[in-house]
Formats: structure tokens, sequence, C-alpha cells
């Protein structure tokens, strides 16, 4: 069985990762722009070569969804950045063709299956098979599944997307290049927008309440506006989806570290934080969306720091 489609269990709960892309994008400064020149050399022997590459001194990157098939339900989380999505600020996920929906049947489920879509936050390459293109027209994909994403997070994206964005966040700098910069308003019109009008969409207030059985969208604020990470319990088993607290393991070992990407920084530095020290505490299996490897990992405390090991 290869990565991509091992099956990790969580108590009674199956989880499979259904793969989209694998980026080799970045470099040091320009996912942590603004980080100590020292952060990567301190670190650099902990990072395992398919994780990055030592010659080009690149990270390397997955985007895919986690399938959750409980007893009671058939889930995804997140749903990575779709095809056909118009992205020319951000090339490497402009106009995608990719298999996903024929990987997600090779785990077994199709899209008419899906019970629920649960949304860590509303940027691109988490929301974009919410929709796909029929006849000119994004539809839903997954058109029996009940989305579930933060109220908060759909209002910041309505006015995104209206031009009224609200003030406040620390926007990415236009000088880091394009894929720094977010198309919000093309991606709440093409794949948060039609779940909406569908009467597919279920906004909530992520205030860590269960909202299914032994699933709770946790608050980590900071990388969006209202991001939440999303905490499984099953037969006394956690997990923990982590959404986009952190882009890399080297944020484990370097929580100081906020990428381009994060909004509001300061309130990312005590998301990550809080979901180290959780996930240490707890023994929380991580799954995270943009580690590469397995994507799927435990937090250890080494004194004052934290370690990271790939399951």
């Amino acid at each position: 069985m290869t990565q991509a489609t091992k099956t990790y269990r969580v108590g009674d709960a199956a989880v499979t990762r259904i793969d989209e892309l694998r980026l080799a994008a970045f470099k040091f400064g320009a996912l942590y722009p603004d980080a100590e020149p020292d952060a990567l050399e301190r670190h650099r022997d902990r990072l395992e070569a398919g994780s990055f590459d030592p010659a080009t001194g690149t990270f390397i990157q997955s985007i895919h969804s986690w399938l959750v098939k409980t007893p009671h339900h058939t889930i995804l989380i997140d749903t990575a950045t779709g095809n056909d999505k118009n992205r020319p600020d951000i090339p490497p996920l402009h106009r995608l063709n990719e298999p996903f929906l024929a990987r997600l049947a090779a785990a077994g489920v199709t899209p008419e299956q899906v019970d629920y879509v649960l949304l860590t936050h509303v940027h691109a390459d988490h929301v974009g098979w919410n929709t796909r293109l029929v006849n000119g027209r994004w539809i839903p994909t997954f058109p029996n599944a009940t989305y579930v994403f933060s109220g908060i997070e759909q209002a910041y994206g309505e006015s995104l997307a209206a031009g009224t964005e609200p003030t406040g966040a620390a926007r990415p700098d236009p000088a880091l290049g394009p894929a720094a910069r977010k198309p919000a308003d093309r991606v709440y019109d093409d794949s948060v927008r039609p779940v909406i009008e569908a009467g597919l969409a279920k906004l909530i207030a992520v205030n860590g309440d269960e909202l299914l059985e032994g699933i709770s969208f946790i608050p980590t604020p900071g990388h969006s506006i209202d991001h939440a990470s999303i905490r499984l319990v099953s037969r006394g088993e956690q997990a923990l989806f982590a959404g986009d607290v952190m882009h890399h393991p080297l944020q484990v070992y370097e929580p100081s570290l906020n990428s381009c990407f994060c909004e509001f920084p300061e309130a990312a530095l005590r998301s990550r934080a809080a979901v180290l020290e959780n996930a240490a505490e707890l023994g929380a299996t991580v799954f995270t969306t943009h580690f590469a490897q397995s994507s799927v990992g435990r937090i250890d405390r080494r004194g004052d720091r934290f370690a990271w090991q790939f399951l």
C-alpha cells in the first residue's frame, strides 16, 4: 500500500489521504519572509529528504484532503484546490486537471456518498473541490453533503469578494510575488457561493462544541480570520486535523515562523503554540494539510522545544 492510500485508524474511524498535488515551490525566504536567516540552518539536519531538498533549499509539500469514515458518516476534511479554477495569481494552482475524484473513488467513495464536508478555512487550496465546472456553471461536487464551516470565515470571504475587505488583516506583501496573493474574490465566487446558494452550507461558531459524534471545530485563528482545527475523538483516541496552523515540519521546531500566507500574524503564533502544546500533551495523531511524506505524525515535547515524527 502506498503512502497516498494508507489508512490510519483513530478508534472506530478510518482516515485516508486523498491526494491532489505534490509541490516543490518554496524556498525558506519566500515561505517565511520575516524569519531569522538562521532558523532553517538550526534544524536543517532534522528535515527529512521527503520534506526538504537540501541541494536546492526547496521545501517539499502536499495539497490533499482527508477522508474520514466513521461507523455513521463519510466525511471529507478540506477539499484541496479543484480543477478548472482560475488562479492566475497562484500559478501552481491555476486551471488544474487532476484525477482527484478518481483517487476518491479508489478509496471506495463517490461524491454522492459524502455526508459532510468540513472546512478548516476558506482559502483557495482548501475549498476548491467544493464545486466542479459543469456546462459553464460551478455546481456542488458533493450534492448530498452538508458543508460545515465558520460563519465568520464566510462573512469575511463574502466581504473580500464584494471589495469591502474588513480592516485589521495583515495581507501578504505583493512584493513576495504572485504566489503570496490570494484571489479571494474568485475563490468565494466559484467555490463557496455555489454551495451556499444550493442550500448545502451549515455556518457555525467555532467554539469547540461537538458538532458530530466525536468531532469538534477548535478555534485556531491567525492563518485566516477564523481558522479552525478539527478534533476527532473515538474510543479514547484523539486526532487533530491541523489545517494551516503549520505548513511544514520546520514550524514544529521553530514555532515562531509564520508563513507568507498568515493573515493575522500574532494570532497565528498563539494558535500554533496552543496546537503544539495540546497535541503533545494528549498524544494526538496530527493530520496535516501541507506536510509531505505521509502527512501524518505526532508531536513530542523535548524540554522547552517540540519535535515531529512522521507516522
